[in-house]
């Protein structure tokens, strides 16, 4: 009989949970359902060059200074919309191909960027939604090795989507033979939210606090969007501050 790898995933609710030097060379998976994770899977999909996630308006303005500008794109919201003086928010709907194919784009978000900032010292750090669930979820498989989600949420506040894409990912490894799955208290929490909610994925989005918001704010659309399942095979994976499609087998600890 053949061992099972033993893998132990932590999950995180919120970015406020975790410091960011705990996260130094561990596997970290980035989740903001609505609509962070979401825009950048969209973007490097449909040929954006890079995207730079920043926690701040100074960032971005430092960061576009230095680039070339007719290659340069600044995207951000704040409450939903986009923020005054950019190119675009953070709907996915926004980033077509005829948009961002060869563009960098400096991302400011209320929760998925900050979210993303704090896991730049990680050893990979992929960026997942239910758009390109199993492309991350192979990754994670074929990688054998500890990790960690951290979980965007909204303020520094739970938010169900984000938990139960984490509870889908963690659910669907512990369907792999060859692993056994560990997590903690919220992984398990998580993983039972996805049993509950998790059938319907657009039904849950669209009750959720924050599908309500943007909803009512005018981007009820991106709702279908976010919640379409594994429409994307793309792995998204931040290094030196900036994040790319992952095209070479990424690092990997014995």
């Amino acid at each position: 009989m053949v061992s099972k790898k033993k893998i132990y995933a932590e999950v995180h609710f919120t970015p406020s949970q975790v410091d960011e030097m705990t996260l130094k060379d561990k596997n970290v998976v980035v989740i903001d359902v609505l609509r962070a994770s979401t825009t950048v899977i969209t973007a490097l999909h449909n040929g954006a060059k890079e995207i730079i996630p920043v926690n701040s308006v100074e960032s971005v303005v430092k960061i576009s200074s230095s680039l070339f500008g007719d290659v340069t794109l600044r995207a951000g919201e704040r409450n939903g919309k986009m923020i005054e003086g950019f190119n675009l928010g953070n709907s996915p709907l926004e980033y077509t191909e005829e948009i961002v194919k060869g563009k960098s784009i400096i991302l400011l978000t209320t929760n998925g960027s900050p979210a993303m900032v704090k896991g730049r010292h990680a050893k990979n750090l992929l960026i997942a939604g239910f758009v390109n669930l199993s492309t991350v979820v192979t990754f994670l498989s074929e990688m054998q090795n500890d990790f960690v989600i951290i979980c965007s949420g909204k303020e520094s506040r739970f938010c169900m989507e984000d938990a139960v894409c984490a509870g889908r990912v963690l659910n669907m490894l512990k369907e792999n033979d060859t692993l056994n799955v560990f997590t903690d208290d919220a992984g398990e929490t998580a993983m039972l939210l996805d049993k509950h909610v998790g059938k319907n994925i657009a039904k849950m989005i669209k009750h959720s606090e924050h599908g309500k918001y943007l909803a009512e704010i005018g981007f009820g659309d991106d709702l279908k969007v976010c919640a379409a399942l594994n429409t994307i095979s793309l792995l998204p994976i931040l290094a030196n501050n900036i994040i790319r499609v992952a095209k070479e087998p990424l690092k990997r600890t014995a």
